[in-house]
């Protein structure tokens, strides 16, 4: 009688600390850091959101290269993102620099297909993103490849780091600091 009665507690329990557990996870893809300020090129079209399967979402497979910090105080990884159909390029950073820099993100893909995104990122040190459009994927995703640039605002637009999304498989090569120099591509 009491195994019966243990299991008949444990699947209440079960039934009522299940939902509350989903319900406190928040949705699928919530960002655990806030996107950058994005100054899009007008003319791209803005592309539909990848379907949800059974209101889970769809896995996102990432492909990025290695993290890169300049000796000026820029921290960058650059990636190419696919879920569904959909492929863009995410560049994780963060600018220590203590002023605000021009970034500029490229997805090139296959035939020579090139998107390309501007922020700004901000001086306030804290970890942020920048993302290109989605696109629906053409060809394979390791037909793609993601940069991302930084450069100061100022007149003369130094650049301050290079990062890319593909990463070397050559132990000797130079990983790192990096200014103005192109690592990880």
């Amino acid at each position: 009688m009491n195994v019966r009665l243990l299991a008949l507690v444990g699947v209440a329990v079960c039934a009522v600390a299940l939902p509350l557990t989903v319900a406190s996870a928040g949705q699928v893809g919530d960002a655990a850091v806030r996107p950058a300020d994005r100054r899009d090129d007008a003319k791209l079209p803005v592309p539909a959101r990848s379907p949800l399967v059974l209101g889970l979402g769809l896995a996102t497979a990432a492909r990025c290269g290695p993290e890169l910090t300049s000796p000026d105080g820029v921290e960058a990884q650059t990636c190419v993102m696919t879920q569904g159909a959909d492929t863009w390029a995410r560049t994780y950073y963060r600018n220590a620099t203590g002023a605000d820099l021009e970034a500029v993100l490229s997805l090139m893909g296959p035939r020579g297909r090139t998107v390309q995104t501007h922020c700004t990122a901000g001086a306030d040190d804290e970890p942020a993103t920048c993302e290109t459009p989605r696109e629906h994927t053409r060809g394979a995703p390791v037909d793609y490849t993601a940069v991302s640039e930084f450069a100061a605002r100022d007149g003369d637009g130094s650049l301050l780091l290079r990062s890319a999304s593909n990463s070397t498989d050559d132990p000797g090569a130079p990983t790192g600091a990096n200014s103005g120099a192109s690592s990880g591509s």
